[in-house]
């Protein structure tokens, strides 16, 4: 009886307990809600909230008993107990993600947006002091921005926090570089700098191997696509003569880039398996041609290296002393020091070394060609 007494009141209290937790929740986004300081961070927020696993922002709930020890417990009167007297002690609590993102997000949340006024003293302050402090001030009040600009990006590179790491940096030109006399705020200044950090590093992480390094490809990586689109949105065939005159382009550059940018641009493994009409298959690596030398053309050359090392020493001893010193210096040292070294420690001129090298080549032809048919 005891027992199913005490079956009873649980299940009464669990069904409170879950009903204060649901009313705690609600509460609890509605002050969420109310965290945003301006549209700035309004507009980021509601661009983040779609990234985020929606476990993140689950709250679980924990009962602790804090009026009955378990070995009060053991005894049998504690059964008597009116279990509508015991007091339960509930905590919610979010659970810590492992989410960088996630992570970055709420810590940035500590720093405050700045007002025009607090904007325009630290900016005047920075220009007029240099104060490292001051910088790192409009840096902290600007983080947010960076996010915002960097999700815009989000689709064309799959590491968002590389991009906020970029801008940021992008972030922090522009606070060394900004001067409030010319009119402009902060925030448009900076999104100047962050956009360009950012899209500097898609550029030149797009792929394993650059595409875009000459000012031409640069552009056409950025706009190429934008204008096909456009083109195609008119009713026009976006033919690659149309869109080299638009962006002001030569055709082939055009045609490269396209090429790039489409999936047959992209990296191929030379391990991929190539499969024939057998069933059998082989890798890409397998048809590549060999760099080496052909196994007849390898043992050649070596036959012919060792009878040089031979011969080498009576070649030197035939030889006059300053021709020998040349010949050694220019063609035997794994370093060679320049034809105008040499020529400025006889005092002569370089061509003069120059014509002096190329003569005793040919004299060493001559000597080995006894040996060597």
């Amino acid at each position: 009886m005891v027992r199913k007494k005490i079956e009873k009141k649980t299940e009464k209290e669990t069904e409170k307990e879950n009903t204060f937790i649901g009313e705690n929740i609600e509460n609890i986004d509605e002050n969420l809600d109310d965290t945003i300081e301006n549209d700035l961070e309004n507009s980021i927020e509601s661009e983040i909230e779609n990234e985020i696993d929606s476990d993140h922002h689950s709250y679980l709930p924990v009962v602790k008993d804090i009026s009955e020890s378990d070995s009060e417990l053991d005894s049998d009167s504690d059964l008597d107990l009116d279990l509508d007297n015991k007091h339960h002690a509930l905590t919610l609590y979010r659970p810590e993600t492992k989410d960088p993102l996630t992570s970055y997000l709420n810590e940035i949340k500590r720093y405050k947006l700045l007002s025009p006024e607090q904007e325009r003293a630290l900016t005047k302050a920075l220009k007029e002091t240099g104060d490292i402090e001051i910088a790192k001030k409009l840096v902290e009040a600007n983080l947010r921005l960076v996010v915002k600009i960097a999700m815009e990006y989000r689709h064309a590179y799959h590491n968002l926090m590389d991009l906020i790491q970029e801008g940021n940096i992008g972030l922090m030109k522009a606070v060394s570089k900004f001067d409030s006399d010319k009119g402009a705020k902060l925030s448009y200044y900076s999104s100047w700098w962050i956009r360009s950090y950012i899209l500097k590093f898609i550029l030149d992480n797009f792929r394993l191997i650059k595409i875009g390094t000459t000012s031409e490809q640069k552009k056409l990586f950025y706009n190429l696509l934008r204008e096909k689109e456009r083109l195609a949105n008119m009713g026009i065939v976006p033919q690659t003569k149309l869109i080299s005159e638009n962006l002001g382009v030569s055709e082939k550059s055009v045609t490269v880039m396209d090429n790039r940018l489409s999936s047959q641009g992209a990296e191929l493994s030379i391990d991929k398996p190539i499969y024939d009409d057998q069933g059998g298959h082989t890798s890409l690596m397998d048809t590549l041609p060999s760099n080496e030398k052909a196994i007849d053309e390898q043992m050649a050359d070596d036959q012919g290296m060792s009878i040089l090392k031979k011969h080498l020493k009576d070649f030197l001893k035939s030889l006059k002393e300053r021709d020998r010193i040349i010949f050694e210096k220019r063609l035997l040292s794994e370093v060679p020091p320049s034809l105008q070294s040499i020529a400025d420690e006889y005092g002569v001129t370089r061509e003069r070394i120059r014509q002096v090298e190329e003569r005793l080549i040919k004299k060493l032809k001559v000597y080995m060609s006894e040996f060597i048919r």
